[in-house]
Order: C-alpha cells, then sequence, then structure tokens
C-alpha cells in the first residue's frame, strides 16, 4: 500500500479539509437551515467581482442552485457533511449571493413538487 492509499483512509486526514473549508465553524449563524430548505443562486449586480474570494466548493454551490436544490441535494453534491454544507451556504447567504425558502407545500397532483421530493430522495440516498 503506498502513502497515498494509507491517507485515504485516514480519520484525521479527513477530518482536517471540512475544518478548513469552514474556518474552524462548526454551524452556520442561522438555524432555519435544513435538508429541505430551498437555495437558489441569486444574479450578481453588474460590475461587481462576486466570486473574489470563495472557495471552489462555494462555485459548486452557486452552479447547482441555479435552478434551486435542497441542502440534502446540494451536500450529497459537494460530498461533504451536511453540517459543513450548511455553513457554506450560509457564507453566500451573508454574500447576498443566494437565498433560501422553506419547501413549499406539497399539492395534491402538483408535478414540480414531486420531482423536488425525488430530487432531495435522491439527494440522501448519495449521502
Amino acid at each position: 500500500m503506498d502513502d497515498l492509499e494509507a491517507d485515504a483512509g485516514d480519520p484525521e486526514e479527513l477530518s482536517v479539509r471540512p475544518y478548513t473549508l469552514t474556518q474552524g465553524r462548526t454551524a452556520p449563524a442561522r438555524d432555519d437551515l435544513t435538508l429541505i430548505t430551498i437555495v437558489k443562486t441569486v444574479d450578481p449586480p453588474p460590475g461587481r467581482s462576486a466570486l473574489r474570494g470563495l472557495q471552489p466548493e462555494h462555485h459548486v454551490i452557486l452552479r447547482q442552485c441555479r435552478g434551486s436544490a435542497a441542502v440534502a441535494e446540494i451536500s450529497a453534491g459537494l460530498n461533504l457533511p451536511v453540517s459543513v454544507t450548511k455553513i457554506l451556504i450560509d457564507d453566500l447567504v451573508a454574500r447576498g449571493q443566494v437565498t433560501t425558502r422553506p419547501p413549499i407545500a406539497m399539492a395534491a397532483g402538483n408535478e414540480s413538487d414531486m420531482n423536488l421530493l425525488r430530487a432531495v430522495r435522491d439527494g440522501l440516498r448519495r449521502l
């Protein structure tokens, strides 16, 4: 087994990356982010470099949320724990780059709501 294989399974190594992504924070500043909270990217104001200072994971979230996504779905797409994903989303909310809202109550027969529920289910399965 080479050094890369040994490092891949090292629990201490795995815990360092999320710690650095969140700059040592263990929880988001807001407490209203749940697994089914919907996140949507906001169009940046013209002439402003909105992407400066963001980590690659923030960029992934912004791309993933152009058409709205649930927190669980975002977490699965990033392959990060939900707690870390919530902190990264909170960063983007604070910068005005995404908005969040609770899910819309499911109306009987509403196909878009069913698609959302399927997306959340699929995101949870990928966790």
